[in-house]
């Protein structure tokens, strides 16, 4: 007889499962009735993880940063997919232009630098309306769930925090030899050339895709 299977939520680091449920209100989690109830160390050791980044306060509840307004913008430009067009024959033109728009803090923040200069100056862009479609339907959501929409401002660190718990599971340490590893599951990963920290090559990033 083959043996059991470990259900995937008592092998899989709880970290997103964590914050998802946090999310949805769910905040007495070792209470929780899981259909397979992973360990409470395994929960406690998520939530100190979560606390660590700034994702939850003191008392276990999801910070409020104050920049879903920014985060909005950030989600709808990555649902659009590539917005930058580099046709073969002008390759070092497209790659120029592009580089304008990088931010040293990262692809995210060069991402919703392009939206805002797209906004401020109207000019035309499929991909950019497109991600102002997705902005929309996000905003309505948030209306139906009563979520305030806040703006940080040029308080990009806010931003950053909010990016970084929500990526938390992509996040990668500078390897001496070579590329980056994540933090999780030592996995060798590498910043892309057309990255705006390709150049910098940070002690620390988290990946996008992996």
């Amino acid at each position: 007889m083959s043996p059991t299977t470990i259900p995937e939520i008592q092998r899989i680091n709880l970290g997103m499962t964590t914050l998802n449920m946090k999310a949805m209100g769910i905040n007495d989690l070792l209470s929780f009735d899981f259909m397979d109830p992973p360990s409470p160390q395994a929960l406690i050791s998520a939530m100190e993880q979560l606390y660590s980044l700034g994702a939850l306060d003191e008392e276990g509840l999801l910070t409020k940063l104050g920049c879903s307004d920014e985060i909005l913008t950030i989600i709808a430009m990555i649902q659009t997919g590539n917005i930058f067009y580099r046709p073969r024959e002008k390759q070092a033109q497209a790659d120029q232009k592009r580089a304008k728009f990088f931010q040293p803090e990262g692809d995210h923040l060069t991402l919703l630098a392009v939206y805002e200069a797209w906004k401020a100056k109207n000019f035309s862009g499929p991909s950019l309306r497109r991600a102002q479609d997705v902005r929309k339907q996000l905003l309505t959501i948030m209306d139906k769930y009563k979520l305030d929409v806040v703006s940080a401002g040029r308080n990009f660190t806010k931003v950053r925090k909010a990016i970084t718990a929500g990526f938390f599971f992509h996040a990668a340490r500078k390897d001496p030899q070579e590329g980056y590893r994540t933090l999780v599951e030592n996995q060798p990963v590498y910043i892309h050339p057309s990255s705006a920290l390709f150049q910098r090559q940070p002690d620390w990033s988290y990946i996008m895709s992996l």
